[in-house]
């Protein structure tokens, strides 16, 4: 009933219903991404293309800047361009060679790129570093690659990964993901459980961040 409504105020407004319509649609996405943030973002991709450029711009002139090649390949990883992130990766290992960030980063290419053994080898060393590295994102990474060749090993780390993420919804919803691919029905439909469950004790200021993996827990809790 709001939306008729706001839709014959806009069409009153500008006199034309197919704008009115657009205008409605860009408000009802704006509200959406302010208070859900399920939809896709649509500045994103074109920011991240920017600071793509930025960044190879600042190595033409500086080559041997290690922090901006470590940024470049973090939004090339981003971009799900992994050969050329781990290519720049792979030109700064000695300097990169104490951060976790790094080996992790580096991990997420070989994986993404089928070299599994490579790919655990880095994840473990990050880990290594840092236990809580990106919030336990390595455990998942090793878990989703695995998640076919090795269930054995894929469920221990994702038991690792549920115990660094014990207090985040987006956690348990990835988890919930995991093990579906892995064609564990019930531990799935658990972890979406835990993270609608987890959601609802939150207190209401972090409750704007998680809201999106709580309703897409809801989503995949009821397929």
């Amino acid at each position: 009933m709001v939306k008729v409504l706001l839709f014959g105020a806009l069409w009153w407004l500008f006199g034309n219903p197919f704008v009115a319509i657009l205008v409605l649609l860009i408000v009802l996405y704006m509200l959406e991404r302010r208070f859900i943030g399920l939809s896709p973002s649509i500045v994103r991709p074109f920011r991240r293309r920017s600071a793509i450029a930025k960044w190879k711009r600042q190595l033409q002139m500086s080559p041997h800047d290690v922090s901006s090649k470590s940024e470049l390949a973090r939004l090339l990883i981003e971009s799900k361009k992994y050969r050329q992130a781990r290519e720049i990766l792979l030109g700064i290992q000695n300097q990169m060679d104490h951060s976790a960030e790094y080996w992790s980063d580096l991990g997420a290419c070989d994986l993404a790129l089928g070299h599994l053994e490579d790919g655990e080898r880095e994840m473990l060393n990050a880990i290594s570093i840092s236990p809580r590295v990106k919030y336990g994102q390595p455990y998942l990474r090793l878990a989703e690659s695995f998640a076919k060749k090795d269930p054995a090993k894929a469920l221990a780390y994702l038991q690792r990964f549920k115990e660094v993420n014990s207090s985040s919804v987006e956690a348990y919803y990835r988890l919930g993901l995991a093990y579906s691919a892995m064609g564990n029905r019930e531990e799935a439909a658990a972890a979406f459980h835990e993270a609608r469950k987890l959601y609802r004790a939150l207190p209401r200021y972090m409750k704007r961040h998680e809201r999106k993996w709580a309703i897409r827990s809801l989503w995949r809790g009821r397929s």
